[in-house]
């Protein structure tokens, strides 16, 4: 019975050589064994999409690529603004009031930030439209600037008929805005940047499940201190996003 055990054994040492070895010594060879042992592809995905070499791809709607809406409007220094002026030009837009107790200063300062990264690149700008267009006057946005140190000279901030901003935030950016009384400053708007290319389609990095994140968070501090769970700022990727494009 003994004998009959081993030969058995050995029959199940021989099979298994002859289907498995010469496989491990292929993936070995193949330089395949590390790479499926040793690193977590969630990690990987998620270094990547927030490295220098992340994907900034664009933002499709039923398979096509999504361009930023037309404008019309009045800067601070009251000259006529649109979307054409633009054309060529990496820029950064957002929805903001120059009253706003809360998240404009922080959205604010980041873009100062920004601006100050690319403060002589030409095909560089900013597009910023206020949602209490009433109270903002060109002169008030003229101020406004002159408080925050804006001075490039493609940051536009913008003000007009109420209707129409509120219209290109909400339906052609995607991004809330509107009047509440119920809160500190009497708008509520999100704190989001959208990034254009220079042929002025909206475009994004992915997140670590490889989908578009479409807006930068633009309301937290840059030198914010983050706890696990807490969203993080984006103003670094941000940064290297508008130099991938440029």
């Amino acid at each position: 019975m003994k004998n009959y055990s081993y030969i058995g054994i050995s029959l199940i040492i021989l099979i298994f050589g002859i289907i498995f070895i010469p496989k491990i010594i292929d993936r070995v060879s193949n330089d395949e064994v590390v790479t499926a042992d040793r690193l977590n592809s969630n990690t990987m995905t998620s270094d990547k999409a927030n490295s220098s070499e992340a994907e900034v791809g664009y933002i499709e709607i039923d398979g096509k690529k999504k361009k930023a809406p037309d404008f019309e409007f009045i800067n601070q220094n009251g000259d006529t603004i649109s979307n054409e002026d633009y054309k060529g030009k990496v820029y950064v837009v957002e929805f903001f009031f120059t009253t706003c107790p809360s998240i404009c200063p922080i959205m604010s300062k980041n873009l100062v930030e920004v601006q100050n990264e690319f403060k002589d690149e030409d095909d560089f700008g900013i597009a910023s439209f206020s949602i209490d267009p009433t109270h903002d006057t060109p002169e008030v946005l003229s101020e406004y600037a002159e408080e925050y140190g804006i001075t490039h000279p493609n940051w536009n901030l913008m003000t007009g008929d109420k209707e129409k901003i509120y219209d290109l935030a909400n339906k052609k950016f995607g991004l809330y805005a509107g009047e509440n009384d119920q809160i500190p400053g009497g708008f509520a708007h999100q704190g989001l940047f959208v990034l254009i290319d220079k042929e002025g389609y909206i475009r994004s990095r992915k997140d670590e499940f490889g989908n578009p994140i479409i807006y930068y968070r633009g309301s937290i501090p840059q030198n914010k201190s983050v706890v696990e769970g807490e969203e993080t700022p984006q103003i670094d990727i941000l940064i290297q996003d508008i130099k991938s494009l440029l």
